[in-house]
């Protein structure tokens, strides 16, 4: 066995044990499970995390994830609890303590005062007889069958199945509470991410005297003009009442140009095509990027309703790109 085939196979190993320690978390989950959803939905106050060493950094993780899906969440060191941080305790909040062992000392000498101030408590643990398991209000096994580190000694596979428990618990009271884009997005919004779930058409459009419109009889090298001067490569092609019969595109130039220069003098809703890409002013941004890549096209006429026919504004690849949608 060469060098590589080794390293490969002690990786693919790893990964194949907790993979299996995963599948047989799904497997187990009960009505336990449940209760302990249940429990939270119920709580008046916030979610307190807490965990020592590797649990713990898996329970600042399990903190972050559910205070980002609309569960208020926080993240106590059980070391520092001791030494006057068990002051951030409320009544009304809830705890949810991890300990693979459920013996871990620092977690065992804060479950005193969090039985004292009388606030539940969901007990993470891989014994269901620890200290920890049985002053659960309700227990949740993490146990494993091995450890993926071949000593049997460094948290590997009892960290990932712990994290998926978090990951569960999130996501089932995510679901519980009707959790919804809108929602993930105003605790998101910073980066790409809170951009595409926050920006509205009606934030990047182009409106008024930057629409590119010009009345159904106008000549071709009138509208051309117009297409230059907007810079959008489109204008739309309006009747009296400013209502949108049609665009032409310089797509549509090139294809029409190959007449002759005649076609210059042609009213442009001769040349013009029919039935243009809308999007509403109050959809998201992110939906009219969806809407161009449907129609491989780079430009939306915007609109206040779908009943509506006067545009408001129009929106362009190159506005998503620069808001940073893309």
């Amino acid at each position: 066995m060469d060098k590589y085939t080794e390293i490969l196979d002690a990786a693919r190993k790893v990964l194949q044990v907790e993979a299996d320690a995963v599948v047989a978390l799904a497997e187990r989950l009960d009505e336990r499970f449940a209760k302990a959803v249940e429990m939270v939905l119920a709580c008046s106050g916030r979610v307190v995390v807490s965990g020592m060493g590797k649990s713990g950094l898996i329970c600042q993780k399990m903190a972050a994830t559910m205070a980002s899906t609309g569960t208020p969440t926080i993240f106590l060191h059980p070391a520092e609890g001791v030494h006057g941080d068990l002051g951030m305790l409320m009544k009304g909040d809830l705890v949810i303590a991890v300990s693979n062992s459920g013996e871990t000392e620092e977690i065992t000498r804060i479950l005193p005062i969090i039985k004292r101030m009388g606030l539940p408590l969901i007990a993470m643990a891989g014994n269901h007889e620890s200290t920890l398991a049985r002053a659960g209000d309700v227990f949740l096994d993490i146990s494993i069958k091995e450890e993926a580190c071949p000593l049997q000694l460094a948290p590997t596979a009892s960290t990932t199945v712990t994290l998926a428990m978090g990951d569960a618990l999130a996501v089932a009271l995510l679901l519980q509470r009707g959790f919804k884009e809108e929602d993930f997005a105003l605790y998101h919004p910073g980066g790409a991410l809170g951009k595409r779930l926050l920006l509205r058409v009606e934030d990047l459009m182009h409106k008024g005297e930057d629409i590119p419109t010009v009345n159904a009889g106008t000549p071709l090298k009138d509208a051309l003009y117009e297409i230059s001067s907007k810079k959008l490569g489109i204008t739309g092609v309006v009747d009296e009442q400013g209502d949108l019969l049609g665009v032409f595109t310089d797509g549509d130039l090139r294809r029409n140009i190959e007449q002759g220069i005649e076609v210059l003098n042609q009213p442009i809703c001769q040349l013009m095509g029919g039935k243009p890409k809308r999007i509403l002013r109050t959809n998201l941004a992110a939906k009219s990027l969806q809407r161009m890549e449907e129609y491989q096209i780079t430009s939306l006429f915007v609109f206040e309703s779908e009943e509506e026919q006067k545009p408001v504004g129009i929106i362009h690849l190159h506005d998503l790109l620069k808001a940073g949608v893309i």
